[in-house]
């Protein structure tokens, strides 16, 4: 079983950076892929952005150009470097890992709120 551990949410100011932080842990599984995903209050769940085990990146066109996903391979961790950060992306910020045997696996989700 895969564990997802997030941190870095919080309050900010719109024009303000944030960064996100999600550590798995676990014994047993190759991870293929790690991400984020968000959801807003009344929304579907969407994706941010999401980074591959050979580097192939993936972006929202709304954070293109503001936001930065990042992994750390021999610590199991990815990282979203949130800047000019906007109200509309506040929502509960979630963690996504695609690994084998174990499948997709999420953590436990991490609040961040933009104020205008």
């Amino acid at each position: 079983q895969v564990q997802l551990v997030e941190s870095g949410g919080g309050l900010v100011q719109a024009g303000g950076s944030l960064r996100l932080s999600c550590a798995a842990s676990g014994s047993g599984f190759r991870i293929n892929s790690m991400g984020w995903y968000r959801q807003a209050p009344g929304k579907q769940r969407e994706m941010v952005a999401i980074k591959s085990n050979i580097g192939i990146t993936n972006y929202a066109d709304s954070v293109k150009g503001r936001f930065t996903i990042s992994r750390d391979y021999a610590k199991n961790t990815v990282y979203l470097q949130m800047n000019s950060l906007k109200p509309e992306d506040t929502g509960v910020y979630y963690c996504n890992a695609i690994t084998y045997p174990h499948g997709g696996s999420w953590g436990q989700g991490t609040q961040v709120t933009v104020s205008s």
